[in-house]
């Protein structure tokens, strides 16, 4: 029998499979190829890492080996795994996306960091605590810090309906519906003020440097979540006035930024009478991720 493109016949054990698939990955100079191949026949077959170590000499059936393949092509033509399996793990939670959404990424979290550092520095009393999430996709940002301030309210505003019907899924999945709302506008424009935290991961990529992105991103983000326009500061020049109109004194806006965007995003911050306090908040990578300011009570 011919193998098919994931390398391996039908018949082939569950072990077998995942490593010609890494294999096959790996050829193709996919990075992390052999945690992709793991999640794609783990995907494939419906098992958990636990079942696939116990059940690794398994031999998989026709239909199985089918499945296996489906995701192997749909991988080689470089779609992120995230997109495969229409789900992502963020701050320890899964996130359903579509195709409205960007894939969430462990950078991003950085921005759920510092939101904390700052909201823990700065406790209210007498209310409760409201946040804002502009630009809110698949609404990871702001379901992780309701999940991490159990008694706060949010918002997400987005200009695509399937973006926020998208996050509204999630909201009611994980058990924060009820702590959330979802709006559609443009960046901050139908909210009403006062919140204790704005954030937000807006589009920075400047326009011309959209087409060098990696395959992933370029063929399967949404560009409107990419890209910041020519010099990739459209959207900061938006919507930190907008926040800064509707932050409650003491209150503090967290933006995500691209490299060496940082310290002109602060420029911008200041000229919306907001103070930079603290400096950026730096990613795994060392790079300035998060960026912040506050709203000084008068």
């Amino acid at each position: 029998m011919t193998p098919l493109a994931t390398g391996f016949d039908p018949g082939s054990s569950i072990e077998g499979a995942r490593r010609a698939l890494a294999a096959r990955l790996r050829a193709a100079g996919i990075e992390d190829a052999g945690l992709d191949a793991r999640l794609l026949v783990g995907a494939a077959l419906e098992l958990d890492l636990t079942a696939m170590v116990t059940q690794a000499a398994r031999q998989l059936a026709p239909e199985e080996v089918a499945r296996v393949d489906a995701y192997t092509q749909r991988r080689l033509a470089h779609e992120p795994v995230a997109r495969i399996l229409g789900v992502r793990e963020f701050w320890g939670m899964p996130f359903r996306l579509s195709e409205a959404t960007l894939v969430p990424r462990p950078d991003t979290e950085t921005v759920v960091e510092l939101a904390l550092e700052i909201f823990r520095e700065h406790t209210m009393s007498g209310r409760r605590p409201r946040i804002a999430d502009i630009g809110t996709g698949s609404g990871a940002i702001l379901l992780a810090l309701l999940h991490e301030i159990p008694d706060a309210f949010g918002v997400g505003t987005d200009v695509s309906l399937t973006a926020l019907e998208t996050a509204r899924d999630n909201a009611a999945a994980l058990g924060l519906g009820d702590r959330a709302a979802f709006v559609a506008c443009s960046y901050a424009t139908a909210l009403r003020g006062p919140f204790d935290l704005i954030v937000s991961n807006p589009p920075y990529i400047p326009s011309g440097e959209i087409p060098k992105l990696s395959i992933e991103v370029r063929e399967h983000d949404p560009h409107l979540a990419l890209d910041g326009g020519n010099d990739g500061y459209d959207a900061y020049r938006a919507l930190i006035p907008q926040a800064a109109e509707r932050l409650a004194p003491g209150g503090a806006l967290i933006v995500e930024a691209g490299q060496g965007q940082a310290g002109d995003i602060e420029t911008l911050m200041t000229a919306a009478a907001l103070t930079v306090d603290r400096p950026p908040k730096v990613d795994l990578a060392g790079i300035p991720r998060a960026v912040s300011a506050r709203k000084m009570p008068p």
